[in-house]
């Protein structure tokens, strides 16, 4: 049972950047594939970016694409979504997701087994 606790969020303004992080227990965490995802409210959970078990294979959506990074420290357990040039429609709650050692990394909420409670992102405009 993997365990994984976000954290990191907070109030930026628009056109700032942040860092949310994704402490995961529980698991061999290198043998994960993880991602992040958002829900704004009233809207459904979208895929933000996921990166491979290996580190070798990062995807992002088309929205976000040259504005965020997504990365992995294996030795600290966490995953990171950098984020810049955030806008107001990026208000959401952000979620660290992970599944078992996929060479293609999911981009739906059902291709992950494990999720976080979420870290609060609001972007003041």
């Amino acid at each position: 049972q993997v365990q994984l606790v976000e954290s990191g969020g907070g109030l930026v303004q628009a056109g700032g950047s942040l860092r949310v992080s994704c402490a995961a227990s529980g698991g061999m965490f290198s043998m994960y594939t993880f991602g992040w995802f958002r829900q704004a409210p009233g809207k459904e959970r979208e895929f933000v970016a996921g990166i491979s078990w290996t580190g070798g294979r990062t995807y992002y959506a088309d929205s976000v694409k040259g504005r965020f990074t997504i990365s992995r420290d294996n030795a600290k357990n966490t995953v990171f979504l950098q984020m810049y040039s955030l806008n107001s429609e990026e208000t959401a709650v952000y979620y660290c997701a992970a599944v078992f050692a996929r060479d293609l990394v999911p981009q739906t909420t059902t291709g992950y087994t494990y999720w976080g409670q979420g870290t609060k992102v609001t972007v003041s405009s």
